[in-house]
């Protein structure tokens, strides 16, 4: 994705303005490294000492103790990790509930959208926000539907920023929108540098005219302080019709808008999860070890 740089600052998300929910999550998947260390260490040890011994040691005991206490901290991480991705789903729900309402406001002006309620885009239908071959212009019918889209997002984004410049944040959801991507594509003919650039430019035009149009569109915040919205490039590498065909070369020319709303960590959390799942296995295979063939009997004290 290439952002746009030089424009305004609502036109130009920073890579900070990306880490969502940075400080709780992060801090568990740190703390969960320090526990895969302390597992690791536990195994060798373990495993070199039941090589030699068949009756369990006072220091085995600790160990399998310990083992114990590691796998309830694993377990209670895993809850914790579970219960935000509950609430990533809640935040889903409240994408979805935004992109509906747009679209229904959109198709009351006569503008047929599309949304994906996985990937939070809103996709305009024929001929609605569409660029010339090799031009990053607005033409008088992308002019006026951009200009619908300007007022639609005015009326219904308020409820959903964290902040509005004019009044105090005093939000208390955390199901906020964190940025609306207004997104250039091209289509795959010309040069890659150039389409880079170009789908950029179709971006920060049409950003440039939402403003122009409706200066309130500035004032919305997220919860970090900073304008929502934003402007991306991405050349021809999102076709939404990969044909080497004129309409679909026509239709790939366009502006999507992109929601992403402050908890869209859900795929990230997810991973963890999974191992999460594996390093408890892994406690289980220490608790139980395997018998030596060979053993040295080691009365209990």
């Amino acid at each position: 994705m290439l952002l746009a740089e030089g424009e305004e600052k609502a036109g130009s998300p920073n890579e900070e303005d990306e880490n969502y929910f940075v400080s709780m999550t992060d801090m568990m998947v740190g703390i969960l490294f320090i526990f895969i260390i302390m597992l690791m260490v536990f195994a060798l040890n373990f495993r070199q000492q039941t090589d030699e011994t068949k009756v369990l040691t006072a220091a085995q005991e600790e160990q399998l103790r310990k083992a114990d206490e590691l796998a309830k901290q694993i377990a209670d991480l895993r809850s914790q990790i579970a219960g935000e991705i509950g609430e990533l789903n809640k935040a889903n729900q409240v994408r979805t509930k935004l992109l509906q309402a747009i679209q229904m406001k959109l198709a009351a002006v006569g503008l047929n959208v599309t949304i994906d309620e996985r990937t939070g885009v809103l996709r305009l239908a024929e001929d609605a926000i569409r660029f010339g071959s090799d031009s990053s212009t607005l033409d008088e019918t992308a002019t006026r539907n951009v200009d619908a889209v300007a007022k639609v997002l005015s009326e219904v984004l308020p409820g959903y920023a964290a902040c509005v410049t004019q009044l105090p944040c005093t939000r208390s959801s955390d199901h906020v929108v964190e940025t609306v991507f207004i997104e250039g594509h091209t289509d795959k003919r010309g040069q890659d540098n150039s389409n880079w650039r170009l789908s950029t430019e179709r971006a920060v035009n049409t950003y440039r005219r939402m403003v122009e149009r409706f200066p309130t569109l500035r004032t919305l915040l997220n919860s970090s302080q900073r304008e929502v919205l934003s402007v991306s490039g991405y050349s021809s590498t999102r076709p939404v019709d990969d044909r080497d065909a004129f309409d679909a070369y026509r239709v790939n020319r366009r502006i999507d808008l992109r929601f992403v709303l402050e908890a869209d960590r859900k795929a990230r959390l997810t991973e963890v999860l999974k191992l999460l799942d594996q390093m408890g296995q892994k406690v289980k295979d220490l608790q139980a070890p395997t018998t030596p063939k060979n053993p040295t009997l080691v009365p209990k004290p």
